[in-house]
């Protein structure tokens, strides 16, 4: 069992994340980003999938928008909110130490 732990933590990578952006990067250079996570693939592919819904919620949203900015408690945004909780829950869970810090201060979880 030991091995087997020590298999699946062997496959993890950094990666860094910019939620904003909806990207997931194997290269901090490459852009701007705000949190730094260790995942395997399966997890990177979850997390991955999780931006894309979000894209295809905020979509959703402005192709529906009402054209009254103050209204927020529509079924779209909040499909969008869930999901967005849903990517800082996985980024927590994945995160560095620093990562998991800024998450905590940010009170969202």
């Amino acid at each position: 069992m030991n091995d087997n732990i020590q298999a699946y933590d062997s496959e993890k990578k950094t990666y860094y994340v910019s939620v904003g952006a909806g990207q997931v990067l194997e290269d901090k250079e490459a852009a701007a980003f705000e949190l730094s996570i260790y995942a395997n693939e399966a997890e990177l592919d979850k997390l991955k999938e999780l931006f894309e819904e979000t894209q295809d919620a905020d979509e959703d949203e402005a192709f529906h928008f009402s054209g009254l900015p103050t209204v927020s408690d529509s079924p779209e945004n909040d499909t969008y909110d869930a999901l967005i909780s849903d990517i800082y829950r996985m980024i927590y869970e994945l995160g560095t130490d620093e990562t998991k810090r800024h998450i905590e201060t940010m009170d969202i979880l």
